[in-house]
């Protein structure tokens, strides 16, 4: 559109460099501006219009791309490494990268990376803290076992964090001196105000009028609890922008990069350009799945058999997965199908 005005934005945390193009690609204007929303509104007054603009996805992108959105006649997000291998050059600067993302966004060259909404993105940032407590709670429990080791004081492994054996661990063992008993009580009350707060937050995205349904919807599927169903619904958004369960596979990280040359076909374990939350999350219900499905225990058996119980639990992970994008995608609870031998009369 010859009338479109395309605009490269270079995001950090304190400075926001633009350029400002027209359709023949003649720079209309191009500064930096203080990242703040005042210096934004004062600076959308100052374009010419009708304007769309482009920046790449860091972790200052969500607020900038909400506040301009309803202002633009469109607003993309570019796929950082997808962006760096077409922009690449020897001379790199902020106004050169600026200039960059404005000429892909003109003339469509742009490795747009999906948005979820605003709503979605609030909620996410609920769970990754929760997540964020219990790595917190995992590391006191572990400190609470290491300051018992350090001292030379036997214990329970099984029992060390109940709350009755803690306390008459700390009543009766002679070998606990006074000045121990004050750190084990301190790290003690931070694991159960950390398991509270935990608590509270789940309850809350369960409760979520937003996602009640679908999440209840996806805890049909055996070994699905409310932690997965809802770390899928929250970092997946809308499942629709998946056209195969392969792309879903990949973007969950459960399967390895593929580097072909000459015939020659190089595959790595797993591939690092990934959801790290998701995939992290179904790896860990991957394992207790074969406890709670016949199915996916088989599935486990038959991977096991051929020698790699890593790669058994992947197995079970990607199916899980086609299990999640099926339900998400048809809106309707898991059903189990019982396959039967029929011999025709």
């Amino acid at each position: 559109m010859e009338n479109m005005y395309y605009i490269g934005l270079d995001v950090h945390k304190k400075t926001i460099s633009y350029c400002v193009k027209d359709g023949s690609g003649r720079i209309y204007a191009e500064a930096e501006i203080p990242a703040t929303r005042l210096d934004l509104d004062m600076w959308m007054k100052t374009l010419p219009q009708p304007w769309t603009a482009a920046m790449e996805a860091t972790i200052f992108t969500a607020w900038i791309y909400d506040h301009l959105k309803p202002h633009a006649a469109a607003v993309k997000v570019a796929h950082p490494l997808m962006l760096r291998a077409i922009a690449t050059a020897k001379k790199k600067n902020d106004r050169i990268d600026a200039n960059k993302i404005a000429d892909c966004l003109r003339c469509d060259f742009l490795p747009e990376c999906y948005m979820a909404s605003t709503e979605i993105r609030e909620r996410r940032r609920t769970l990754r803290y929760r997540n964020l407590l219990v790595r917190q709670a995992v590391q006191m429990k572990n400190k609470i076992a290491v300051l018992l080791m350090e001292a030379g004081v036997s214990y329970n492994k099984q029992k060390l964090h109940k709350v009755g054996y803690f306390r008459e661990l700390l009543a009766t063992n002679q070998d606990i001196d006074e000045g121990l008993k004050p750190l084990l009580r301190l790290c003690r009350e931070t694991v159960v105000r950390l398991g509270k707060t935990e608590s509270a937050l789940v309850r809350s995205l369960q409760r979520d009028s937003l996602l009640m349904e679908r999440v209840e919807r996806l805890m049909t599927i055996p070994a699905v609890g409310p932690i997965t169903a809802l770390t899928w619904a929250l970092e997946v958004g809308d499942v629709q922008r998946f056209s195969s369960i392969k792309k879903a596979i990949s973007y969950c990280g459960l399967c390895g990069a593929e580097n072909s040359s000459a015939n020659i076909i190089k595959r790595t374990p797993l591939s690092k350009q990934r959801n790290k939350h998701l995939q992290t999350m179904l790896i860990e219900a991957a394992k207790m799945a074969p406890r709670n499905s016949p199915g996916l225990a088989m599935l486990y058996d038959r991977e096991k058999q051929k020698g790699n119980a890593n790669r058994a639990t992947l197995a079970v992970a990607r199916k899980l997965v086609a299990y999640l994008v099926a339900v998400d995608r048809r809106q309707k609870d898991f059903l189990v199908v019982e396959s039967e031998n029929r011999t025709a009369a």
